[in-house]
């Protein structure tokens, strides 16, 4: 089978691809690299089972060559700011949601009828429920939650309307090798550019669950090996929490310095890092863990893990 990856040049579309051609598929790469990096795939670059197209999922012609004798797609391109949508909703819009829907309709015409869809946790907003089931209130507070919330519309009217086999994960906090932005990532180049004081937006009590890329993949994978025909939505995540303030701690223990001036912003809306944040996260997993599978590790063990790697990776980059 031929799967073609979206943004899989990017943190986790890099990740999967690993593990797509492990399992000894073939495997095609669509990115603008406008995030992704051509890196992140070297270990692939020549393998005959791998190619590479460069384009971007607004382009109807990059889509239509990307698609070509591929059985399956995986959609992981998207734009990834949360923070973005405060500032320019329009570009979050038309990377995320019309990128989707241009996908679908590709897919429609070339007669390829299985999706996977990288989702968010940000689709519930501040969470009624914790923790989240996936039939739990749908009320996001970010631009980008409530692009995600679209996507999955879309997703699911084309896989009924059209048969599409469809499968959508609303993500936890997924952290590890390859990331280049979010919350480990921003404190280690703060501390880097200064280790005497470390900038937390908000007031540090915001607490969300974690996940390590390798074990989102793998949970991806078997997902979709057991989910049923039409459209199926899991959360995928860890089954705890740690705050913002302890992944600040555990980055400056990681880094050796002693000392270090935790400044808060105070942040906003009762201490949010920024507008659409969303403070409390907790999904619940048990409709993915009720066809087999089960979260390894714990939101801290990830994260620390995290740590250990980026660390590790900045150490051996190119000077």
């Amino acid at each position: 089978m031929r799967a073609l990856v979206t943004g899989g040049a990017g943190f986790i579309g890099s990740h999967l691809v690993d593990a797509l051609m492990e399992r000894g598929m073939e495997v095609r790469v669509l990115d603008n690299l406008s995030a992704g990096r051509m890196e992140n795939l070297r270990r692939w670059e020549n393998h005959p089972s791998f190619s590479f197209v460069r384009g971007d999922c607004l382009r109807e012609e990059d889509l239509e060559r990307a698609l070509e004798g591929c059985e399956l797609v995986f959609h992981l391109a998207a734009n990834p700011e949360v923070r973005l949508g405060a500032e320019d909703p329009t570009v979050i819009f038309e990377q995320n949601v019309i990128a989707t829907q241009k996908l679908l309709e590709a897919m429609r015409k070339l007669g390829v009828r299985q999706l996977v869809f990288t989702s968010s946790s940000t689709v519930y907003g501040d969470a009624e429920i914790l923790p989240t089931p996936e039939d739990a209130p749908l009320k996001p507070i970010s631009i980008y939650g409530a692009t995600k919330l679209a996507c999955e519309s879309l997703i699911s009217s084309y896989a009924h309307t059209f048969d599409f086999k469809a499968v959508s994960y609303r993500f936890a906090n997924i952290v590890g090798a390859r990331s280049r932005h979010g919350v480990i990532w921003d404190f280690i180049q703060k501390l880097r550019r200064n280790p005497r004081e470390l900038e937390i937006l908000g007031d540090g009590t915001q607490r969300k669950s974690y996940m390590h890329v390798r074990e989102c993949v793998e949970a991806m994978l078997f997902g979709w090996e057991h989910a049923r025909e039409g459209f199926e939505v899991y959360n995928l995540g860890s089954k705890d929490q740690v705050s913002v303030r302890e992944i600040a701690e555990m980055v400056i223990k990681a880094l050796g310095l002693k000392d270090v001036k935790l400044k808060f912003t105070g942040g906003v809306k009762g201490g949010r890092g920024w507008p659409g944040d969303v403070k409390v996260m907790l999904l619940d997993v048990s409709k993915l863990e009720s066809l087999g599978w089960k979260p390894r590790q714990g939101s801290r063990g990830a994260v620390e893990q995290a740590i250990k790697e980026l660390l590790a990776e900045e150490f051996h980059a190119p000077s």
